[in-house]
Formats: C-alpha cells, structure tokens, sequence
C-alpha cells in the first residue's frame, strides 16, 4: 500500500493479492499492445508530454487503463486512456470511484493532528499511553514508541503484510480485526530497529494510528473521517468501507490483478479490513485533489499541526528523493515546484499523485497492478509531467 509498493506476494504463476514491499516482482512475458487511442473526458486539449506518459502506461506497462485528473472545482481536466473494463471495452469513468490504498494514510494523520490541536492527542506520548499492552514483546519498549514515530513510519515495528496470512486469494474476503493485525507482527518478530532511528515503511504504523484515533474519539475512525473531513469539505464519494463491505459504488472501472501466466483476473471486489486504517479508502480523482490542495492551504489543521505534518526524514525507500513528513510525503518535482502528495496501491488499483499550495492538482490512476517494476516510477514521472506542464 506505500506509495512505491508493488503487489510482491506472488509472482506471475498466481494471483498476488497483497502488498508488502517494493521491488521484487520481475516482469511477466506477454506480447505488447496495441496503441490505444486517448480518451479525453473534460474540454480542451490534453497535453502531449501526458498523453505520451499515460499511452506509456498501457502499451509499455501493459495496465489495461490509466486516468489522469488534473485541477480543482469546475476547472477539472479528465484524461483517459485504455479501458475501465476489458470484458466490455468501456473506458474510465469519468467521477471513478477508487481503492486508494494508502492515501488513506493522509487522512487518518489528518484527523489524529486535529485531535492534537484539540489537546486530545499528544504526539510525542507512548502509544501505550492511549492503548496499554498492545506494544508487546521481546526487544519493544511500549514507552519509547510515540505517536509522532508511527505517523512517521519511524517506530521500528515491522509490517504486518509480511505475514502468510496475506500469501493467498483465499484473503481476499476474510474480515480482518484491527487489534488482530496489530498483534501479529509483536507476536512473531523483534523490533527491525530502535524507535526514531531511521525510516522504514510499514502498514502497521497506521492500523495503530487507527486504533488510537478509536480510543482518544470513542467513535471509529472511519465516522471521524467522514464528519471531520470528508463532510466538511463536501467529498461526497470518499469514505473508509466497514468491514464485510467488499463494493466499489458505481461509477467505478473494474480493477484487476494478475493470474496464471501473468493474465489479469478482475479483482474489483474485496474485503479491504486487512487494509483498514492504513490503506482501504475509496475515493475519486476530483475529491482527493480537492482534499490535498484544502489540507496545504490549511482548512483542515492549525498552523501548528500543519507545520508538523510537513516536518520530514529522508524517505528514499518509497522513491528516490522523497520525504516523509507525518503521513504526507514531499515529492521532487523537475521544474522546482514544492509538491505534497502520497500515493496508494491495493490489489486492483494504484494511485500517485502530486498537489501544491497554489492548486495545482494531478492524481493518476490505473487499474490494474501489473508484473512491470517500472510502473511505479512511470506513473510518478507521469504526475511531474502534469504539474510542470500545467
């Protein structure tokens, strides 16, 4: 679900239904397709540069679609090209609705930095302050992991994604428990290093996140998202699904993962509770540029929380020469921009993106997450060519 992280848990002989780490699948031999013909969504002409960079996406990296949604309010611009589902030939629709895998990330540190500002939350406190005995085992010490280090992926826990619960297909509908993710990699691993010394990705940061947000509200995180965020900026699509709901609400495309021989399988319906709190969002290409531009422009947190929020580390593991602040990530740009984002894969769906104070705005999706190592960074030059263009 990081923002480089590639589906690793199988190869090309089987389904690869959940993530863990960057990198390690090699890519599937199947012939190249055809060229696909743009399919621009909104008025005015798209862009070469894009329009090269997503044509890229599906005749190099072979992903059956990919939309770029450029801008803010009625000054959307939508590109699609390729398609939304191949059974029907049907392109992208043009409001899709999403799985936006760890952009969910941005929205749980949202909400735990407004219960700082309220007092309620203190970043520097033990997570064993508000969830006494969940840091457990030998080599963690539950007084030194902070809330500021699981937001900041710099607490030493390992990922629970690593685990063989999430190897195979038969997960994808099995109703996962937050406290039940949690615990499994204390349970089974030492600590891969002493909280506060480096960066290292790992989900299980921010099923803890979650966990606290529960217990500091009383409410779950996903009703804390919804009346703190996405009601007040008026985002209509984007919510955190209940377990057991394993639907995409139309309009969506159809998301696909890999099979036997490196055949896409559709992979749209899912139980997203093993992604919870760190990665099971649904969302659209409009409403998360609106969210990212309003949270840089501060009406979601205080000057205070903000400026935390965009403190950073060196965070090359997600991609060369990015930063990660407090569930944000600070982004290269070529042309000198000062460009926030994240970025979110789950099985089916992967999404980058790259937004700015000023309001410029790309998120760049495709539906299906393909063999080709080269898709990630494709998709992260595609956003740059988007917003230095524009």
């Amino acid at each position: 679900m990081s923002l480089s992280n590639n589906v690793v848990r199988g190869a090309c002989g089987k389904v690869a239904v959940l993530l863990a780490a960057a990198g390690l699948l090699g890519a599937c031999g199947s012939e190249k397709p055809e060229s696909t013909a743009a399919q621009p969504t909104s008025a005015g002409p798209e862009p070469a540069a894009l329009a090269a960079a997503l044509e890229h996406l599906v005749t190099e990296d072979q992903v059956p679609g990919a939309q770029a949604v450029l801008g803010l309010g009625d000054k959307v611009r939508v590109f699609s090209h390729g398609v939304g589902d191949i059974a029907t030939g049907k392109p992208f629709p043009t409001d899709a609705r999403i799985r936006i895998g760890s952009n969910t990330k941005t929205f749980v540190a949202t909400v735990a930095l407004q219960l700082v500002g309220e007092g309620k939350l203190s970043l520097d406190a033990p997570v064993d302050q508000y969830l006494p005995g969940v840091v457990h085992g030998e080599s963690y010490d539950p007084k030194k992991i902070t809330v500021r280090n699981i937001l900041q992926h710099t607490s030493g826990i390992p990922d629970y994604l690593e685990e063989p619960e999430f190897d195979e297909e038969s997960s994808r509908y099995k109703v996962f428990q937050p406290a039940q993710l949690a615990d499994l990699p204390f349970a089974r691993h030492p600590a891969d290093f002493a909280p506060g010394a480096k960066f290292e990705y790992s989900n299980t940061n921010y099923i803890l996140a979650g966990m606290v947000i529960e217990e500091v509200t009383g409410q779950p995180v996903a009703a804390e998202i919804k009346t703190r965020i996405a009601d007040r900026l008026g985002l209509k699509s984007t919510f955190l699904p209940a377990p057991g709901d394993i639907a995409i609400p139309d309009p969506h495309p159809s998301g696909y993962a890999l099979a036997d021989a490196g055949k896409p399988v559709e992979f749209t319906e899912q139980d997203p509770s093993w992604a919870g709190a760190a990665g099971a969002m649904i969302s659209t290409g409009r409403e998360l540029n609106r969210f990212y531009v309003d949270l840089l422009n501060g009406k979601l947190l205080p000057p205070a929380q903000l400026a935390e929020m965009q403190r950073t580390v060196p965070a090359d593991e997600m991609s060369p020469g990015f930063q990660y602040g407090l569930g944000l990530a600070r982004i290269p740009s070529s042309c000198g921009k000062e460009v926030w984002g994240h970025g979110g894969t789950l099985p089916g769906f992967r999404v980058r993106n790259g937004y700015t104070k000023s309001g410029d705005a790309a998120t760049l999706i495709v539906n299906e997450i393909p063999a080709a190592p080269a898709v990630s960074p494709d998709m992260i030059k595609a956003v740059d060519t988007a917003l230095c263009a524009n």
